[in-house]
């Protein structure tokens, strides 16, 4: 009996520490939860590489997801973040060309997204933060008679697979989404 009556203390002494120090469970940490953007064909970046003024400008990343710069050359920087292309280049900048380079690069404007279907103008449209799907559909027109209008289906640009999910209204467009508006059937 006394064996037991100790294995219960030690739970409830356990359980009580892990609550007293860790976090609780309805705290959520948004630093976690945010998805880091990955560059893609299309993005427009001001690169800054400090002291070096004949690097420092404005580029695409073209359609095969390259940046070109000068000095270095041609640089693969598609599904990379930020942080990660900013790595890439200060290895290919360093040793040889400069030591210990500094750089800061900026999204200035991200790729734009295609939206298809049953709307009034599809077509590929600026991406802007923020921006819902039903603000995609009202950019493209809004929707035609035929439309079904209370989802629609999308395919990621970052998606591996490339499969089309429905999505609701209210959700967030992706930078490179392929947002696709069906026809109902009735």
């Amino acid at each position: 009996m006394k064996v037991i009556s100790h294995h219960i203390i030690f739970g409830v002494l356990c359980v009580l520490f892990c609550g007293v120090f860790s976090a609780p469970l309805w705290a959520e940490n948004t630093e976690l939860t945010e998805i880091a953007y990955h560059l893609g064909s299309g993005d427009k970046l001001k690169i800054t590489v400090f002291n070096q003024e004949d690097m420092n400008g404005e580029y695409t990343v073209d359609g095969a997801g390259n940046v070109s710069l000068p000095l270095i050359g041609t640089i693969a920087a598609k599904n990379l973040t930020l942080d990660e292309f900013e790595n890439k280049l200060k290895g290919k900048l360093s040793p040889d060309y400069l030591l210990n380079p500094k750089i800061a690069i900026q999204v200035l404007n991200y790729r734009p997204f295609y939206i298809l279907g049953e709307v009034k103008k599809p077509d590929s449209y600026p991406y802007v933060s923020g921006m819902t799907y039903l603000t995609a559909v009202a950019i493209a027109g809004g929707y035609t008679y035929r439309a079904k209008e209370n989802v629609v289906y999308v395919i990621h640009a970052s998606s591996p697979d490339q499969k089309e999910i429905e999505t609701k209204l209210e959700e967030s467009v992706q930078p490179g989404d392929i947002i696709h508006v069906e026809e109902r059937f009735f």
